[in-house]
């Protein structure tokens, strides 16, 4: 049998010999330890080596060096015993390892060289390798750059997640708008992860609360699953450091099959907890709607908080002393958690579970321990992303943990009552217990801000209005507790393996490549932004990545785009905040305008080709509208004969980091215009600024900071500030509002049917009325829309303009430096955490 290259699969070549060989360096090498894989490792017929099989086998070769390297690792921390960090996240968005793992390790050449010995190219290889499904949004995607920061800035770190077998849902484009279909990316295996059979904790839910005659509690009875560690080796770049994401399987035990029921053909009733356990892991953020959806999100966030502090203290009592057993006084001074937004907060009052019921320790002690560990990271303002649990939904799953969370909200209480007379009537708000006899809740953000050492957000005007507004009464009592850590993204994936030929020229021009890992040190761009040389050396770099983007766009959309057009792009998840609607809106009315134009108008104008690419969950009505719209636009637009040589409009299917890998380097304008005040943060707009493209935006979130550091004049700014949106909300509801007539012109041509038959009204009624969430234009689509077109006629006025637009982009990618998530996991390491670099030598 041949594979696709022509090549008989039993018959490499003869002068490489098949060798297990975890530090090959030399392309020989490699092959011979990839053909020993494809042989001795295998997971297909033996009789082929096609592309998949190359890359299962290749991935096996550079996981024996990650393995390795893993070991060593952690062999070395647990000779030193430094403090450690443990980052629970429900979320990350990890991306392909292949090119990434190749690139840390610095064998890109080596790699190459050895595939093609056997008929391959690495990229061809790469393609092969599906995204882990483990994410969805800026969550995952900021806690997977977190991790390869902490393995490259040597810190002694673990991440905690779940290991879903379906992840969010893969999206599907079809006439209906987007359909949702089982993301499959374990329907064979993961060649990554490493299942580790000796790390197995119980995990428990339901049951009720045994009182013992000493008067301590235990909880008892209800389903016991088990959860089960695999290992995802994350390393640094260029360091020997490689930490673990861990992830967690639930799984239930052999003896929980009833044998007797089974042969009495009742299957699914004797099987009824393998079932349960196996629902947990399914999918992510699993629809809420129903009490049971509620029930299995509570499950999964538990499941994940249980099973990580049982690993973390069964770490910490291994490293007994000559004295006997630890003090759990030190746990502190060796344990860091950071809970990535209020969905791991449930480990609070399970560390002091933990702590009192299994550990003997007192309330006083166990508390001192839990609130020196926790810190709390928050990403939103939106009050729907700051989670409530019904109080009856939590005694049934969780009633031990529901008694512990009644005792911090009374004591929390009891204090505010005797040392800040002041606060007695905000105390209903400020409580962790809502008891609105209605619907009586948890408050989740309120239990992590009591509860952690350290509270922070994620860019300066988003921490700012949490200590301002959110939180304002919270850091009157705690002025300390609160701190700003503005997010980062890796650069190594984000520049230098997706865009190799700009982060060549960089190196060149800055005569090395450290600012791969200083990347303040792209500041040394800004003396050459006007050198002609440079120009045309950027240029010809955007130019290919726009190609490739140009390829990849026909390949999986089928419309043809052009290359020489302004490539404008809006991704990220599909929210009416975010405002994708705006830009389609703006996009109707350009569209709108180009028809009206004799055609030498239309030779004048800037071509564009808008991209727009997102999920939208699968029951959020409005967001699935507004993809329908944009495809339903594109539809219209891009099959114009009169137009479609001036614009054109794509929706990009499935979006994730692979595909953003793809369209971020090809970018030139990227549209992050979302309300100002309700984005936390945003990482994408700094890929997309490190990549030299230019951002239209409104002051929210990171664009803040971003704007400062790369100068305003190479920004394209508009919209109301934060500040002043409560006010523009109540002029709305008070029927103040006189909207631009660009943007009623836009609406009634989306209503005209001149974009199919499907009715848009309920989407573009949410813009009308005077108040009401999902009506009243409650995100400022129609205040902030005249500002918005007219940045976005600037933008065409400064394409026009290469030498002006290519000295912007230059200083783009030159202002970015601030913008590394290594800058942002060393402050949180010495700010939050107190750790500190553990290389091995």
């Amino acid at each position: 049998m041949a594979n696709a290259n022509g090549k008989a699969a039993t018959g490499f070549p003869d002068k490489i010999s098949e060798k297990a060989n975890p530090e090959a360096n030399e392309a020989t090498e490699i092959a011979g330890n990839i053909i020993y894989h494809a042989k001795f490792s295998p997971h297909f017929s033996p009789l082929k080596f096609g592309p998949e099989q190359a890359l299962y086998a290749t991935a096996e070769s550079l996981r024996d060096r990650l393995i390795q390297l893993w070991n060593e690792t952690y062999l070395h921390f647990h000779k030193v015993d430094p403090k450690q960090t443990y980052y629970l996240s429900m979320e990350y968005l990890q991306g392909r390892a292949l090119t990434n793992a190749i690139g840390n390790l610095d064998l890109q050449g080596p790699y190459a060289d050895a595939l093609r010995k056997l008929g391959y190219e690495l990229e061809e290889i790469a393609e092969q390798e599906k995204d882990a499904a483990l994410g969805n949004g800026g969550l995952g995607r900021l806690a997977s750059c977190f991790l390869d920061s902490m393995a490259t800035l040597n810190l002694p770190a673990w991440g905690y997640g779940l290991r879903y077998r379906h992840g969010l849902f893969k999206q599907l484009i079809t006439k209906k708008g987007q359909e949702e279909v089982p993301e499959d990316w374990l329907e064979k295996f993961s060649p990554w992860e490493i299942v580790r059979h000796d790390v197995v904790f119980p995990v428990r839910f339901f049951g009720s609360v045994q009182i013992n005659p000493d008067g301590s509690r235990k909880w008892v009875g209800g389903d016991v699953v088990q959860a089960l560690a695999y290992d995802v080796p994350i390393p640094g770049f260029k360091t020997k450091n490689t930490i673990s994401l861990r992830l967690w399987e639930a799984k239930a035990r052999a003896e929980d099959l009833d044998l007797f029921q089974f042969n009495e053909g009742e299957y699914e009733l004797a099987a009824q907890l393998h079932s349960r356990a196996q629902q947990i892991c399914t999918v992510l953020y699993p629809g809420d709607a129903t009490e049971n959806g509620k029930l299995l999100r509570l499950k999964q966030q538990f499941f994940l908080c249980s099973a990580s502090l049982q690993d973390i203290i069964s770490r910490f009592n291994e490293r007994s002393t000559g004295e006997g057993s630890r003090k759990w006084s030190e746990f502190p001074s060796k344990v860091a958690v950071q809970m990535n937004d209020t969905h791991p907060t449930l480990a609070i009052p399970e560390l002091m579970r933990l702590l009192m019921d299994d550990n003997g320790l007192g309330w006083d002690e166990a508390w001192d321990v839990t609130s020196k560990t926790v810190a709390y990271t928050n990403h939103t303002v939106l009050p729907e992303a700051l989670e409530k649990w019904s109080q009856s939904l939590m005694w049934k799953l969780l009633p031990r943990h529901m008694e512990i969370i009644e005792e911090i909200d009374k004591r929390f209480v009891q204090n505010i009552r005797s040392t800040r007379v002041d606060l007695e009537d905000k105390l209903s708000s400020l409580s962790i217990l809502d008891n609105n006899p209605q619907k009586p809740v948890v408050r989740m953000a309120n239990l992590c801000v009591v509860s952690s050492h350290t509270v922070n957000g994620v860019a300066q005007l988003h921490s700012d209005i949490l200590k301002d507004e959110l939180f304002a009464d919270y850091v009157s009592i705690w002025p300390n507790k609160f701190q700003n850590k503005t997010n980062g993204i890796t650069p190594r994936r984000w520049l230098r393996f997706c865009s190799p030929e700009l982060s060549d020229i960089i190196t060149k021009w800055l005569k090395t490549d450290k600012w791969i890992t200083d990347l303040d040190l792209l500041t040394g761009l800004r003396q050459f932004a006007d050198n002609e040389e440079l120009q045309s050396e950027w240029a010809s770099a955007k130019a290919a990545n726009k190609q490739r983007l140009t390829q990849y766009i026909e390949r999986v959309t089928g419309v043809s785009i052009d290359p020489n057009s302004l490539f404008d792009i809006q991704v990220k998840r599909i929210h009416e905040y975010k405002r994708q609607l705006m830009n389609i809106l703006g996009v109707i009315y350009r569209f709108k305008k180009l028809k009206e134009m004799k055609p030498e108008e239309r030779k004048k104008t800037t071509p564009r080709t808008i991209m727009i690419g997102g999920k939208a969950f699968a029951t959020y009505t409005n967001a699935k509208r507004i993809v329908k719209l944009v495809n339903d636009v594109g539809d219209v637009v891009n099959s114009d004969p009169e137009v479609n040589e001036y614009l054109k409009v794509v929706f990009v299917p499935n979006y994730n980091v692979t595909v953003a890998e793809m369209l971020i380097p090809g970018s030139e304008l990227s549209q992050h215009i979302s309300t100002a005040g309700m984005e936390a943060s945003g990482t994408s707009n700094m890929k997309f600024a490190l990549n030299g493209c230019l951002i239209i935006g409104t002051l929210d979130g990171a664009n803040v900071e971003i704007r400062e550091e790369i100068g305003e004049e190479n920004f394209f700014l508009f919209g109301a500030t934060a500040d002043q949106v409560p006010r523009l909300r109540k002029e709305r509801e008070d029927g103040l509002f006189k909207p631009d007539p660009r943007f009623e012109e836009a609406k009634q041509f989306a209503k005209s049917g001149v974009f199919g038959t499907y009715d848009y009204g309920p989407l573009l009624d949410s813009l009308e009325g005077n108040t009401g969430y999902g009506r009243g234009d409650y995100f400022l689509v129609g205040y902030d829309f005249a500002s918005y077109m007219d940045a976005q006629a600037k933008v065409d006025e400064a394409y026009k303009d290469r030498k002006r637009w290519l000295k912007m982009s230059i200083m783009s990618t030159a202002g970015s430096g601030k913008f590394s998530s290594d800058r942002t996991i060393a402050q949180y390491a010495k700010e939050i955490w107190n750790i500190e670099a553990c290389p091995v030598p």
